[in-house]
């Protein structure tokens, strides 16, 4: 059953079973990566396409080192073309480049069984938020104005407010008129956010000040 269904001269009947096989795997990876993240359509569509389009690839190249080079050298050029995306993104993209070389190679039963097993891990990881952070770490964007010595303007605040703070982040904005100081916060208290951005509010002269998730990290 796991043994390469490729012998030889392939058939049409391989071809088709092969390529159905890494539709049917790609449709299903793209639920299990895609299903309840914030994604682009084109991302779903990309994982659902690419264990397909890598099937035929495979199946062309049929053990051609010269081919193989060739087309090592394209996908090159199409990731380098592409807009970086994220770490979860970038590793469902090489699961459906790893289903697609499985299924091009004919062994549609361990593409199959690697499904199965990787996307049991994924939605484990998943429901047991593996990874993630705790909801009241935050990124907190504060401009005050180039006369304010900002080393220990907000201490108090962050010791009545937070957990722990770092800074982590300092640069001049409007022409250098303005500072913008970027701080890592854990939160004591959700519900004294509001509370919190008045505090400061008092402090830097109502200027622009923002406090959200740190949706930048996800690209490390």
């Amino acid at each position: 059953m796991l043994n390469s269904i490729i012998g030889g001269e392939m058939s049409v009947v391989s071809f088709l079973i092969c390529i159905f096989t890494a539709i049917v795997l790609g449709l299903l990876s793209s639920l299990v990566f895609a299903g309840r993240d914030r994604h682009t359509a084109a991302f779903r569509q990309s994982v659902a396409l690419l264990p397909p389009v890598v099937a035929l690839v495979i199946m062309l190249v049929n053990g051609n080192i010269g081919a193989g080079l060739a087309v090592a050298g394209t996908f090159a050029l199409v990731r380098f073309r592409s807009a970086p995306g994220s770490a979860k993104e970038i590793t469902a993209l090489f699961f459906s480049v790893a289903i697609g070389l499985a299924c091009g190679m004919g062994y549609v039963g361990y593409a199959a069984l690697f499904f199965l097993v990787m996307a049991v891990y994924t939605l484990a990881l998943n429901r047991s938020h593996y990874g993630e952070e705790a909801a009241t770490r935050r990124m907190l964007k504060i401009t005050i104005p180039e006369n304010l010595e900002y080393d220990a303007l907000f201490d108090d605040l962050f010791e009545e407010y937070t957990r722990s703070h770092e800074l982590v982040k300092v640069r001049t904005t409007n022409m250098g008129t303005l500072f913008e100081l970027c701080y890592t916060i854990d939160l004591k208290d959700l519900n004294k956010s509001k509370e919190f951005i008045d505090a400061i509010r008092c402090r830097n002269g109502n200027l622009n000040i923002s406090c959200g998730r740190d949706e930048d990290r996800e690209l490390m």
